[in-house]
């Protein structure tokens, strides 16, 4: 029932976190950088107070695997959402990651020289084969689009191209994560929680790169038309809202994340 439960809401935040994501990246689809920095902050924050105890807890794990895990995770996070800048759609966003299966499964295969059984692998290659069919029709979605006459139709397709690349890159790095992280489960023993903070705490200077980029769609959010929150009663600009809602749905994914790979090792 407890597992049941568990899924049933990790499921409905996916889902409204993606809704929350798209509605953010139709206005300003170059507006990743923020949306990143908002989720890091609030976890961070979160677990330093409730995790860390405001810096009182002693670490499990050496601060220097935390810092090679926090590259690879700070990476993967702000490539993906970045993506969403690159012609790359909502729908092959969520799809193309969920490849995450196909990439663990290779570097597990390559790295910790697992085997699996015939069911995973034909349920490996359906997952693929059903990428590669929404890639592609998404491919000639994005050939077959009319470019306006500021838009140039080769640099369109580029861009979606560089995209899928970067999607790629994305998962062969969150599956290498994984398994670093796996290998320091085994050897430090099961710190979840632990591994949520530092992962979401210590990148939180690389986005001062992303400061220009992070102001400005901040002044953008504030600048949206007005919106009743319900129940509160409370008016806030709506894509300030729409953060919000992306960033508190996006907590519970992360964390079932993290605690489900504990589980498995």
């Amino acid at each position: 029932m407890h597992s049941a439960l568990a899924v049933g809401l990790v499921f409905a935040g996916c889902c409204s976190n993606v809704v929350f994501l798209e509605l953010l990246s139709r206005k300003f689809p170059g507006c990743g950088n923020i949306v990143t920095f908002a989720q890091f902050l609030f976890i961070a924050v979160e677990g330093f107070i409730f995790h860390a105890d405001f810096g009182r807890r002693k670490r499990a794990v050496p601060i220097r695997y935390y810092i090679i895990m926090v590259t690879m995770f700070f990476t993967v996070s702000v490539v993906n959402n970045y993506a969403l800048n690159l012609n790359i759609s909502m729908p092959l966003h969520m799809i193309f990651r969920s490849g995450s299966l196909i990439a663990n499964m290779v570097l597990g295969i390559i790295i910790l020289k697992k085997r699996y059984s015939i069911s995973k692998y034909l349920s490996i290659a359906l997952v693929s084969v059903g990428i590669f069919i929404c890639t592609l029709m998404s491919a000639q979605q994005v050939a077959s689009h009319q470019p306006s006459p500021e838009e140039d139709g080769f640099a369109v397709f580029l861009w979606w191209l560089i995209g899928i690349a970067a999607l790629t890159f994305a998962l062969i790095v969150s599956a290498r994560m994984g398994i670093f992280q796996e290998t320091l489960y085994k050897e430090y023993g099961k710190h979840p929680k632990e591994a949520l903070f530092y992962n979401h705490a210590l990148p939180l200077p690389g986005f001062l790169l992303l400061a220009p980029d992070i102001y400005y769609h901040a002044v953008m959010f504030t600048q949206s038309e007005p919106y009743h929150v319900p129940v509160i009663g409370i008016q806030m600009p709506i894509l300030w809202f729409y953060l919000l809602m992306n960033v508190i749905t996006h907590y519970p994914l992360n964390s079932f994340y993290f605690t489900s790979l504990a589980a498995h090792i």
